[in-house]
């Protein structure tokens, strides 16, 4: 399913962030792609090429594909499910960059270096209804953008065309499609930080229990709708951090009220989604943090001078089980 956040720290800079959430193991770590490099396409027989480096989280299933990173321009994506929603093309077109869904992210990240760069090229690109090979199928998904300057923008592909939306929220779930999300938060206006006062019924003078009662209603569970506000709402309200370790610290802990552990959110066939990780986006810095489900130890990946010359993409492991900072 998956949660999105763009977060702005006290010194201005932005940061883009995700749950991946999925019941299919992913298996997905650190990669770095390097510039200029061709990536074999799904959906074209020519493949593409890309300009930037850039980093996320992703596999080498027959090539690598990305599913969330940040570019050496400052420029995040991430790919959210877009279920019972979600249409492309049944044709290539000759004239047009022909991309699978789950090649989008890579094709961002190596090309676009802001969000009026990727508004100016996104008609230039026909997504093309190719099965993935590792899930057999025609992965539904969409998408969130962003850049340094904090634009950030919903790219959602429908049976009316691309739709590019820009996010004043700066959140991002699941179906149903965006702007149905941000009509539904006119249902939450009375959350906020501070307690509600004292209200009269009649002759009876009522009074919150304690601190809290503002956030009375927020919703609590895991379907995509209750994500979009609750994280919509605490975002709004998480203290501004200074420095970029305590600004992916804040993230984690907005992120925290998303997370799905395992086993709370199961399906009828004996699956059930959740958290596999979460990923991090420094844009200003072009850096990327990865924490994983089995281990919360934070990994970063720069965009270093030796990795974005490289001559192909450079992968890095992942613990497998929860590390610790022993002091006896």
């Amino acid at each position: 399913m998956c949660t999105s956040v763009m977060y702005q720290n006290a010194k201005g800079n932005w940061f883009l962030a995700r749950t991946m959430d999925f019941s299919f193991e992913l298996g997905g770590r650190p990669v770095v792609v390097p510039r200029n490099f061709h990536f074999k396409s799904d959906a074209d027989a020519e493949g593409f090429d890309t300009k930037l480096g850039f980093t996320g989280a992703g596999r080498d299933l027959n090539g690598y594909i990305l599913v969330d990173g940040v570019n050496e321009a400052g420029v995040g994506a991430a790919t959210l499910y877009f279920d019972g929603l979600a249409k492309f093309a049944e044709e290539t077109e000759a004239d047009k960059i022909n991309l699978a869904p789950h090649e989008m992210i890579n094709w961002i990240l190596g090309n676009v270096t802001s969000v009026a760069g990727l508004k100016a090229k996104i008609n230039d690109v026909n997504i093309v209804a190719v099965a993935n090979d590792l899930f057999k199928m025609v992965v539904p998904l969409h998408w969130i953008v962003a850049d340094k300057t904090g634009a950030c923008v919903v790219l959602e592909q429908d049976g009316d065309g691309m739709h590019v939306m820009d996010d004043p929220a700066k959140v991002m779930t699941n179906s149903p499609d965006f702007q149905w999300h941000l009509k539904n938060l006119n249902n939450y206006v009375q959350l906020k930080p501070t307690s509600h006062g004292e209200k009269t019924y009649g002759e009876f003078k009522s009074d919150a229990y304690g601190l809290g009662s503002g956030a009375l209603g927020l919703p609590g569970d895991y379907t995509s709708v209750s994500r979009f506000v609750r994280a919509a709402f605490i975002r709004e309200n998480t203290e501004k951090a200074d420095t970029t370790a305590s600004s992916i610290n804040a993230l984690s802990h907005i992120l925290n009220s998303v997370e799905i552990p395992k086993g709370v959110k199961a399906d009828d066939e004996g699956g059930c989604d959740y958290s596999q990780y979460r990923g991090y986006m420094s844009l200003d810095e072009g850096a990327y943090y990865m924490q994983p489900y089995a281990d919360q130890t934070i990994t970063r990946v720069a965009l270093t001078p030796a990795v974005l010359n490289a001559d192909k993409p450079t992968e890095y492991p992942l613990q497998s089980e929860q590390q610790f900072n022993s002091v006896n």
